[in-house]
């Protein structure tokens, strides 16, 4: 044995002596393994040869066991210091939720220490990069988007295009086998053409949406969440999170990685989306420190040291097998298409009805070809004549289908939706939900939050009682001069201390984070008060927090003097709440007093004085506690009022306005807020909530709990009166929307805290905020306002009304386009057994109203007047009065000149049966072109109000008609058509034009307010 460990020492001794210089760094890490296990052998043989056991000679070990993995191919590369960490190890450490396993990682310390992580200033910004070379970025792999080749496959497999392509096959095979190659693929090969033309914007359309869905999407997930890098708290992407990164979790974040529990209070956290558990998981120090990627804060606050990123996770793998679903069918969408099946049944039995009587008309021989002879005669007729003819009468009746389908309808209201949600982006509004968009054109009343949304959360302390004593302050203020210095200490504690911000020193600057409450004392503790957060930290300990939330409305916390050890309780809170609490309060000369009736009174006075000039009033409490009492239970009995503070939030400049904007549209706005009554009535004052110099009538302003006391038939009876609810619970917010949902209004609810997740699903639009809302707020809501700006919200209130309008007006112009057509052909295919619109120009004309004309009336912009007009009902019908009387008066119009040029058009104007047929399809297109411009107002008789500000729409136009004209004078094979005259053109733009003095004329006439069809509503 002895032998066997002195072989074991010439070995080691002669690596030892093996010079280094020439080594690699690979090898030299070999060596230094080799060195590790040369010793535990040897300490191994010793003990063998020891009466002692191998534990009293090794007490434990002194190493963190890791697997090393070299990498010779690479030895500089720069993330070597990382190499020796197997990230598997890493990821199985949360996946597992193995104690043992971080035990041999000597805890969080001992994996920090390994991670080159300091647990309380972070990482150095600069390693990210090395960081994510090491350990990888905190993305995901994402199925690839759909292709521009998926949506025209889409579009192909439509019925009716598939029946066009057979016909247009046929065609073309009968035409070059009866003319010849070069004369007789014109009919066919122009269906071709027209059809995939069709196809080919369809699907462009289509992509483009789908890729914007794509860049929505991309905003939408990027979080952005609370680390501490260089020693200093600093908002980063989600997307930037490394291993290593020390990262800040508040109520309602989600948790951005896999990562460990560092220190933290009361922390709960939802992991239904990863485990689909829903009860709360308790996180703490020694039984469960692991924090699982996707997960939601339901309680409390805490530090995490993120140890795996994005394709690690369990939430990363499982987010790279979802894909976004951009085909989610708004409630518009399905009446749209309940719309479009109808009126398909329709054009279904006028095809059919033209497809028998031109069948029956050609084999009784009363068609005739162009030269004037008769087409069918009997046993005479060459078999493939009649199956050309037989084709070209099927292909006019399906291309009658085609134009009678609506199928422009959905391709509209995705356009308005995709164009919207693009322009609502840029007004501070990003949608989540594509119905949210038309839901809101609807909303009757919105109940807004007050901070942040009425106010414009900049927040500064402008008062300060000390018990019944006001604190001013000069510019240069010296605070041990006023207040006794044993409470100015009790101050700091209560401000420092109970908090979840943060004060960070550069240099001669100092730099606040936290929520701008928060912000607002610190600034004010360290500016006023002189409070020194470093060396508070030194002097004292906390021992356990009550975290703040807005049921209860107030935050404690227990902490220790490392001084005299003694224990001190701090609460902070809504200053009538705390006021409650107590049962003394401390003068500016630090000796305590109780509070009797009268100075209870006086103190109330203090309160309700300071929240009458809209400061928002926070109290702060004190009990010192004695040694041995159970501090993890805070005293909330007999505490000392150390004083009160007064917060000023302005009023968002144009917060005034919009709520008018609001309250001329027919929309009622509320206010519900955590706030006192005084301090809710002055803001809703303010911002012309309430009416300023006018009398508040009783029921008008309320307090949530009353509002909770109500009964069910009281709650009814009173909701439609309140403007203001005051000191309202997340509770009475969703009471409130499940009563006006039971009144039939149509909801939006604002929200930004995790607890308003119930009320803002509950209502119809649910509209979280960006800048202050946690993300379970935003999940829970349909749009997310990025600058908190109720302005916003009236934005959003007026594009919602634009989707709908624009979607009207596209209905009101294809709907001219599918009644006159239909009616011209049909009749023109049963009197004369022939139609005047052939495939092809069907297919333009199809073109033309379905995608072109959708592009240039969805695409207008809101206008003022739609906040004139009240809220459009729920079941309202699609088509109004007002849009059947215009377009049934320009429908009539189309059909009564165009059936006489079908009848007398070659007398008329002296011309053949070509160039007749040409003159019906060049006036036919110049009327919808007309048209597109009457479209524009429904009700109003200047329909060029704002048109130079859509040069979508003019351009639109302008393409419409030089393709119109290279259709008629260059395309005449193509399209069935004959050069058309000077004069002919003439006539065909004078009659179209005449589209606009009948549109301006027929908007005079009123109509009723039953709607016609009414015993049709059922299919619209």
């Amino acid at each position: 044995m002895v032998s066997e460990i002195q072989s074991q020492c010439d070995i080691g001794a002669m690596l030892y002596n093996i010079s280094t210089i020439t080594l690699s760094i690979a090898q030299k890490r070999w060596r230094r393994a080799y060195f590790s296990i040369y010793f535990s052998n040897t300490m191994l043989s010793i003990a063998k040869i020891s009466r002692f056991p191998i534990s009293n000679i090794v007490a434990g070990p002194s190493y963190t066991a890791l697997k090393i993995i070299p990498n010779p191919t690479n030895p500089n590369h720069h993330s070597d210091q990382f190499a020796s960490i197997d990230q598997a190890d890493l990821t199985d450490l949360v996946k597992t939720k193995d104690l043992e396993i971080l035990h041999k990682f000597n805890g969080v310390t001992g994996l920090a220490e390994t991670l080159k992580t300091n647990l309380d200033h972070g990482i150095k910004g600069h390693e990210t990069e090395t960081r994510k070379t090491a350990f990888g970025s905190n993305t995901y792999k994402k199925p690839p988007p759909k292709g521009f080749v998926y949506f025209v496959v889409e579009a192909f497999k439509d019925t009716t295009i598939l029946i066009l392509l057979a016909c247009a096959a046929l065609s073309l095979g009968f035409g070059i086998k009866e003319e010849g190659a070069k004369e007789g693929w014109y009919e066919g090969g122009s269906i071709f053409v027209a059809v995939f033309l069709v196809i080919s914007v369809s699907a462009v359309s289509n992509f483009r949406q789908e890729k914007q869905f794509d860049r929505l999407s991309k905003i939408s997930n990027n979080i952005k969440i609370d680390a501490i890098r260089d020693g200093r708290r600093q908002k980063i992407s989600i997307f930037d999170v490394v291993v290593g990164d020390v990262v800040i979790l508040n109520i309602g974040d989600q948790i951005p990685a896999d990562g460990l529990f560092i220190n933290g209070h009361s922390l709960l956290v939802d992991e239904s989306s990863m485990t689909g558990e829903s009860d709360h998981i308790d996180i703490d120090t020694i039984r469960n420190p692991f924090l699982l990627s996707g997960s939601k804060v339901a309680d409390g606050n805490a530090r995490m040291l993120v140890i795996s990123v994005g394709m690690n996770t369990a939430w990363g793998k499982m987010m790279s097998s979802v894909t976004g679903d951009s085909d989610e069918q708004t409630p518009l969408q399905a009446r749209l298409n309940k719309l479009t099946s109808s009126i398909g049944k329709v054009g279904l039995l006028v095809a059919f009805l033209v497809l028998v009587v031109m069948l029956i008309r050609y084999f009784t021989g009363n068609t005739e070809d162009e030269n004037g002879n008769r087409e069918y005669n009997g046993k005479r007729t060459d078999t493939n004549d009649i199956l050309n003819s037989v084709t070209r009468i099927f292909a006019a009746a399906v291309t009658i289908v085609v134009v009678a389908i609506p199928e422009g309808l959905p391709l509209a209201v995705t356009l308005t939706l995709a164009y919207s949600m693009k322009r609502m982006m840029a007004d501070q509004a990003m949608v989540r939900k594509l119905s949210a968009c038309e839901t809101m054109g609807s909303a009757t009343v919105i109940c807004t939050d007050k901070t942040g949304t009425l106010t414009m959360n900049q927040m500064k302390v402008t008062k300060f009682w000390l018990g019944l004593d006001p604190i001013e302050y000069g510019p240069d203020p010296d605070p041990s001069s006023d207040i006794n210095m044993k409470v100015l200490q009790l101050y700091h504690q209560g401000v420092g201390l109970n908090t979840t911000g943060t004060v960070y020193s550069s240099g001669s600057t100092l730099e606040y984070s936290g929520s701008p409450t928060e912000k607002a004392i610190l600034s004010w503790a360290v500016t006023n008060l002189g409070m020194d957060m470093e060396k508070l930290k030194q002097d004292c300990a906390v021992l356990h927090v009550e975290t703040f939330n807005s049921e209860k409305k107030r935050s404690g916390v227990s902490v220790m003097k490392k001084e005299d050890d003694t224990v001190h309780v701090h609460w902070k809170g809504a200053a009538e709440i705390i006021l409650s609490m107590c049962s003394y309060y401390y003068q500016k000369t630090g000796v305590s007093k109780p509070i009797n009736h009268e100075e209870k009174t006086r103190l109330e006075n203090i309160i309700q004085g300071m929240a009458a000039s809209s400061l928002r009033c926070i109290a702060f409490a004190h009990k010192q506690i004695p040694k041995g009492t159970n501090y993890k239970t805070l005293n909330e009995e007999g505490l000392t009022l150390l004083g009160i503070v007064g917060i000023k939030d302005p009023c968002r400049p144009g917060a005034k306005e919009a709520i008018d904007a609001c309250r001329s549209a027919g929309v009622d706005i509320k206010m519900i807020t955590g706030d006192n009554v005084f301090t809710a009535k002055a803001i809703a004052t303010e911002c012309g909530i309430l009416k300023g110099g006018e009398m508040v009538t009783k029921g008008e302003v309320i307090e949530g709990e009353e509002f909770r006391n109500y009964t069910d038939e009281e709650r009814m009876e009173k909701v439609d009166n309140i403007r203001v609810m005051a000191r309202s619970s997340p509770f009475d917010k969703l009471l409130m929307v499940q009563c006006l949902k039971k009144k039939g209004h149509v909801v939006a609810v604002t929200g930004d805290g995790t607890n308003d997740a119930p009320a803002l699903k509950e209502a119809d639009i649910g509209l979280s905020m960006g800048i202050q809302g946690t993300e379970v707020a935003k999940e829970s809501s349909d749009i997310v306002i990025l600058d908190d700006d109720f302005a916003s919200v009236a934005i959003v209130l007026r594009w919602g009304r634009c989707v709908y309008n624009n979607i009207q007006k596209f209905i009101q112009f294809q709907l001219t386009v599918n009644v006159a057509a239909l009616v011209i052909n049909f009749v023109a295919a049963v009197s004369a057994g022939d139609v005047p619109l052939t495939a092809v120009q069907l297919l333009w004309v199809n073109l033309i109203m379905d995608t072109l004309g959708a592009l240039a009336l969805a695409t207008e912009r809101p206008t003022k007047e739609l906040m004139h007009n009240p809220p459009v009902g729920r079941v309202a019908p699609l088509i109004t009065n007002v849009m059947w009387r215009n377009l049934l008066a320009q429908a009539m119009y189309q059909i009564t000149v165009l059936l006489t040029f079908q009848f007398r058009g070659k007398s008329i104007f002296n011309v053949n049966e070509r160039v007749k047929n040409t003159i019906i399809f060049n006036t036919f297109v110049f009327c919808q072109v007309f048209n597109e411009f009457n479209s524009r107002k429904l009700e109003k008789r200047n329909v060029f109000e704002g048109l130079h500000k859509n040069r979508l729409f003019i351009g639109i136009i302008g393409v419409t008609v030089v393709l119109q004209i290279v259709m008629v004078e260059l395309l005449k094979n193509f399209a069935d058509t004959e050069k058309l005259n000077w004069g002919q053109w003439g006539i065909c733009i004078g009659i179209a034009a005449l589209s606009w003095p009948i549109g301006w004329f027929v908007k005079l006439i009123p109509v009723p307010d039953k709607p016609f069809l009414s015993y049709l509503r059922g299919w619209f």
